[in-house]
């Protein structure tokens, strides 16, 4: 079988160091501080250039408290993509907002910045970017949007660590940045983690109060909070991987070059790269209106491929509230239809990317 990602041959790799870092923690007995949560934040935003970051307990909860910080609430708009991971929209909903949900393009899977106008009210308060499957937005033309209409930009970077647009890592654009530190992630956890970035040294305070009870010290507490802190053992895992991030992406990288070097003649679409973006693949995606075939015929000789997403958000049950029917959000809608992840990781050997590349093109010969 050739996996889509394999965590057990990354762990086969730095075993050595994450069973101490692990031995450390639990030895000392310091789960849930000790000092490597603050080590670790110092570490991702020297990584990223960005003054401040806030370790909390997963990308989902950075979300939420960077709205919650911004002041987004009951009654406000805030514009996501539809095509992405509902985690982006829930949280507009945790906060008492309402999310209004812009079209893609087609090439890149990013939200289109040219059909946002159009979806704009005057409660219209903030924009949730998505750098989908690693790949940045086009910040430029969204934060020239955001300028002129006021609007505050949560740049969602759960599946872009390590991504760089126009010589700037990307969350470090935006208001604020969030990450998911998830297992499969291009830097992932050993359980739940994530982080909210942004140079604003008050908003990273509101965002700290508010992941941790809301209080500066134990017993005093200055708002009501929540507890989305991150803890040790996630915070020791990423400081070791952090180490790696940097080989692991540049890996990425030369594998995805590989397939679309030998892919590119097929009618199949494929990933976009723009010269003013470094994309860090969390996921190599296709597109193909044969995909249902494809995937069974990959699954025949043992390649693991998976859909992500296959029902873009206006249309999930979810939302149904919302009003939204099929048409609404045609390249969604088409994304949806069309997309295929391949495998891809930092461990994966050529000869099984080669492996994939002609049974592809065996497919479509």
């Amino acid at each position: 079988m050739i996996k889509l990602i394999d965590l057990g041959a990354e762990y086969g790799r730095i075993k050595s160091e994450i069973d101490e870092g692990i031995r450390e923690i639990v030895e000392a007995q310091q789960f849930t501080d000790g000092g490597h949560i603050g080590r670790f934040e110092e570490e991702f935003s020297k990584y990223l250039g960005v003054k401040n970051c806030v370790g909390v307990s997963s990308g989902s909860t950075a979300l939420d408290l960077a709205l919650l910080a911004l002041g987004i609430g009951e009654g406000d708009e805030v514009i996501v993509p539809s095509f992405t991971f509902i985690a982006t929209a829930e949280a507009v909903s945790h906060v008492g907002a309402i999310p209004v949900f812009a079209d893609s393009d087609y090439d890149t899977q990013n939200i289109d910045v040219d059909k946002l106008k159009p979806l704009l009210t005057g409660k219209t308060k903030a924009i949730i970017p998505v750098h989908l499957y690693g790949n940045p937005c086009d910040m430029d033309g969204l934060m020239d949007f955001a300028r002129e209409y006021e609007l505050k930009v949560v740049e969602d970077a759960a599946q872009a660590q390590g991504a760089v647009y126009n010589g700037r890592k990307v969350s470090t654009i935006g208001d604020v940045g969030c990450f998911s530190f998830y297992p499969a992630k291009n830097l992932g956890a050993y359980g739940h983690a994530g982080a909210a970035v942004t140079d604003d040294d008050e908003l990273a305070e509101k965002i700290r109060l508010l992941s941790n009870h809301g209080r500066r010290t134990h017993y005093a507490y200055k708002m009501v909070g929540y507890n989305y802190r991150m803890d040790s053992i996630q915070a020791k895992v990423l400081s070791i991987k952090l180490t790696h991030l940097k080989e692991w992406n540049e890996r990425r990288r030369k594998l995805a070059d590989i397939y679309t070097e030998s892919l590119k003649d097929l009618p199949m679409g494929l990933p976009k790269r723009d010269d003013d973006k470094i994309p860090v693949y969390h996921l190599y995606i296709i597109r193909t209106d044969r995909r249902e075939k494809l995937v069974e015929w990959l699954k025949e000789r043992g390649i693991e491929t998976r859909i992500h997403y296959p029902l873009p958000l206006h249309l999930q049950p979810a939302y149904g509230h919302l009003g939204y029917v099929e048409g609404d959000l045609p390249v969604s809608e088409r994304l949806a239809r069309e997309v295929l992840s391949l495998p891809l990781h930092p461990y994966l050997e050529e000869d099984k990317v080669h492996t994939v590349i002609e049974s592809v093109r065996e497919f479509f010969s």
